[in-house]
């Protein structure tokens, strides 16, 4: 890594606690394990940064563009119904939780219809698409320590919606599946 790439993890992962400070204090919570996920997904992204337009056309960096193009208009239409259908309450206890995160209604329509986590199902495609940018082992160890804490993230994420929304959030769990449609 860089002095320069050392410097942009340095700052971002400053910025990244800053997000998470009230997550960091609680270990139970979805925003504890987010951060590492973040933390993975930052130093991958710099790693890999050099190698993005090496080969553009090469089977790996098309996959790679696909995942990434894909994850963006996921997280998009994801925020775009947590504040619209969600109706966030900032009046919400939940202190660790972002704004957004503040939902006072389960929302169950467009993306959410089928996977629970859109978000995380979305950070799980950029990570791979800047995963496929140059395949290694650290790039490796960071895609699986960024997977892992995604997973982790949704399972603490599900918890903390079965105590707030109850039986709806369990209901809604046996219709659809966590990250991918169908699937998973």
């Amino acid at each position: 890594m860089t002095s320069s790439s050392l410097l942009l993890f340095l700052a971002g992962s400053a910025l990244i606690a800053y997000i998470s400070r009230r997550s960091l204090r609680l270990p139970r919570s979805h925003g504890f394990y987010r951060f590492f996920a973040w933390e993975c997904m930052l130093a991958l992204l710099l790693i890999n940064f050099p190698m993005w337009t090496v080969d553009p056309f090469a089977p790996q960096q098309i996959a790679s563009w696909v995942l990434l193009a894909t994850g963006i208009p996921l997280v998009i239409h994801a925020l775009q119904l947590l504040q619209r259908v969600g109706r966030p309450d900032a009046d919400r206890p939940d202190n660790e939780l972002l704004g957004f995160e503040k939902t006072s209604s389960l929302v169950t329509t467009g993306v959410f219809r089928y996977i629970r986590h859109p978000m995380y199902a979305a950070l799980l495609t950029l990570a791979w698409g800047a995963y496929l940018k140059d395949v290694s082992l650290a790039s490796s160890l960071l895609v699986a320590g960024a997977s892992v804490c995604l997973l982790l993230t949704a399972l603490r994420d599900e918890a903390e919606c079965l105590n707030y929304f109850g039986p709806a959030y369990r209901a809604y769990m046996q219709t659809t599946k966590r990250f991918v449609p169908f699937l998973f």
